[in-house]
């Protein structure tokens, strides 16, 4: 801005007011500026503006990974309220592993992010989202962390998981199974909870709920399906709850491969409600949960943090909603 100001023999302040069009300027001076700011190719420092104005540059997300499409569509919902405010989104997907996961936590500090939106694909992310509160606030999506008192945008999970247990139950299944998410994932935890619920509300035995526990990966539930359903057609359930719908997948995939029908011979539901869930065959049931909008949601709240116009801690919860589809059908057997 001094070479601006020199350049075009106005004042340093003279050169901020059309730069920034914060003040009155005199439209000879003001052509003399643009003119020198297009001759010195002139770009405005525009960390130093927003620091001024107390906005952010910068903001970072971790996502487990972009193959899952409801991880993608929460990126997307971030990246559209970062770029309607011009910030940036640096993007860490370190595929569930946990040094990845920590090493980048490192990295993301050395670029001095304003805050960061957190939704963890390990058991082990404690430490670093400790770090990274030293950088500024940190809002959590889709989950929670024991002992952390930070804000979160999540679904009502537990609610979605005990309507579709309590529809899968009302079409006469009783040999029911549940592959589940990682005991340390609390979203997993609430979906869980959430069956559970529906059965005892039903007058079933909880505790009776065959419960076998995967890692929200499509092979996952392929795998488990195999175990669950290698028994005879008198023994083994009926109908798969699946906490995510890639384990719904992996389920049907499994099935395809053994000859078992589905929804004919085992009814199998999934949670997420993925773009591709409309698409197999048959469609499956699921639990709708609005990614695109927890992910604006949680950028929102997390820029609201950064300029001091929200308080922590905050959770917000967004609403989910049963999809029924071709997937489940009253047991035969």
């Amino acid at each position: 801005m001094k070479e601006v100001a020199e350049h075009a023999n106005v004042s340093l302040s003279t050169v901020s007011y059309v730069v920034n069009n914060s003040g009155p300027v005199a439209a000879d001076r003001r052509a003399r500026v643009l003119a020198a700011v297009r001759e010195l190719r002139y770009t405005p420092n525009e960390a130093a503006q927003r620091l001024k104005r107390r906005s952010a540059l910068a903001i970072g997300l971790f996502v487990p990974d972009l193959l899952n499409q409801f991880f993608a569509l929460l990126v997307q919902g971030v990246e559209r309220a970062a770029s309607e405010r011009d910030v940036l989104v640096v993007l860490s997907a370190p595929e569930g592993n946990d040094e990845a996961e920590t090493r980048n936590a490192r990295l993301l500090r050395s670029q001095r992010v304003d805050g960061v939106i957190y939704l963890s694909g390990t058991a082990a992310s404690t430490s670093s989202l400790l770090e990274l509160t030293s950088l500024g606030p940190v809002v959590l999506v889709d989950e929670r962390r024991p002992g952390l008192d930070l804000p979160a945008v999540l679904s009502d999970g537990r609610r979605g998981a005990r309507e579709i247990a309590k529809y899968v139950l009302e079409q006469g299944h009783e040999r029911v199974a549940v592959i589940a998410g990682p005991a340390w994932s609390w979203t997993a935890e609430q979906r869980l909870a959430g069956y559970r619920e529906a059965f005892a509300a039903l007058g079933h035995d909880p505790d009776q709920l065959a419960v076998f526990v995967g890692d929200y990966l499509q092979a996952s539930g392929r795998d488990l399906a195999a175990q669950m359903l290698a028994g005879p057609s008198s023994e083994r359930p009926t109908a798969l709850l699946c906490s995510n719908d890639l384990m719904a997948i992996g389920a049907i995939e499994h099935c395809k491969a053994v000859r078992l029908r589905v929804p004919e011979d085992v009814s199998i539901v999934g949670f997420d409600d993925i773009p591709v869930a409309a698409l197999l065959s048959p469609r499956l049931t699921t639990v709708s949960q609005p990614a695109f909008d927890m992910g604006y949601r949680a950028t929102t709240l997390l820029l609201e943090l950064i300029k001091g116009d929200a308080k922590q801690p905050i959770d917000e919860f967004l609403p989910v909603a049963v999809q029924i589809r071709e997937s489940v059908v009253p047991p035969t057997r």
